[in-house]
């Protein structure tokens, strides 16, 4: 189904488009691809964090679910060297960029390409030059609903050597609560990437083992303890689709979120946006490769050249 959702500010069209398979529902938005709102039969609560105002989104939700990208995270000092050329971004995290600054694709209206009851392409191209990025980008995102799981496929491809690290920035809270208290986390990671005050990796990987980060075994994930605005290290390259998180409500839902992505980063939304959610409302979890790839040579690469085609996955499934 698809609905006129509203007008952004600069005059675009936003629509909603639900898919139903089963007892699950999802509803993407063509703004950002932003996965507004994912709800299981039996429930009288949705499952991620969202609104039903544009306004929302064009302000503090303005990551809530979207695709964000073309890189995802940060870029320190918002710069970096691409094919022997220095590129400069919008600095919108202090001297540092985030998400590719405020005109990346979160801020973008994507085309319906294709649709149908369970399936749904928007397509996306960006301008060379667009955030201070390289090259003519072409951007596909193919959702797929099944009744028990969600599938998002991303495909990019360009016409000159640039940078691609997308990812989806949904939040979770699978009770429907004020906060994600009572949730129990397990992620499949021995290690994270070491930052420092301004989140800026240092390229030290630090192990997890035994200390605050450490949820190989998985535990109750407590606000505020660790603070979590974190990328754990999955692999050191992309690999096939495989299961590398669990998160547990205190209802006896389990989200099970498979990627081929090497990094997940997971944010603890201590910071609250308006519309409603408060600190620690849900947990932000984005499969993506590792943050400020393109200054750190160790860390797997985000280069994109112009003969190849980068494919990412991810899967949400739920039980209970």
């Amino acid at each position: 189904m698809i609905r006129h959702f509203g007008i952004t500010a600069a005059g675009a069209a936003v629509q909603a488009i639900t898919l139903q398979a089963g007892g699950l529902s999802a509803t993407i938005l063509t703004l950002g691809a932003i996965l507004q709102s994912v709800r299981l039969e039996g429930l009288d609560h949705g499952l991620t964090l969202g609104s039903d105002r544009l306004a929302d989104y064009e302000g503090a939700l303005c990551w809530h679910g979207a695709l964000v990208g073309p890189v995802a995270n940060r870029i320190a000092h918002a710069r970096a060297t691409v094919a022997g050329r220095l590129c400069r971004f919008a600095a919108n995290d202090g001297p540092h960029c985030l998400h590719s600054g405020p005109d990346g694709t979160h801020a973008r209206t994507w085309t319906i390409a294709a649709h149908g009851p369970d399936h749904l392409t928007l397509t996306l191209d960006l301008p060379d030059g667009a955030g201070g990025f390289p090259g003519q980008r072409h951007l596909q995102a193919e959702w797929h609903l099944r009744p028990t799981e969600l599938c998002l496929t991303l495909t990019a491809r360009c016409d000159a050597a640039t940078l691609i690290n997308l990812a989806n920035h949904s939040y979770w809270n699978l009770d429907g609560s004020a906060d994600f208290r009572g949730h129990h986390l397990r992620i499949a990671a021995d290690r994270m990437t070491e930052v420092d005050g301004a989140l800026i990796p240092t390229g030290r990987l630090l192990p997890v083992a035994g200390g605050a980060f450490d949820f190989r075994q998985g535990r109750p994930v407590v606000p505020g303890a660790p603070a979590l605005d974190t990328n754990f290290c999955l692999s050191d390259w992309p690999e096939d689709l495989r299961d590398v998180l669990w998160l547990t409500g205190q209802g006896g839902l389990t989200l099970t979120l498979a990627t081929t992505e090497p990094g997940l980063q997971v944010y603890d939304h201590r910071a609250p946006a308006d519309a409603g959610h408060g600190a620690y409302a849900g947990l932000a979890i984005e499969p993506q490769h590792w943050p400020d790839a393109p200054n750190q040579p160790a860390f797997p690469p985000i280069l994109l050249q112009p003969h190849e085609t980068r494919h990412q996955i991810t899967r949400w499934r739920f039980s209970r």
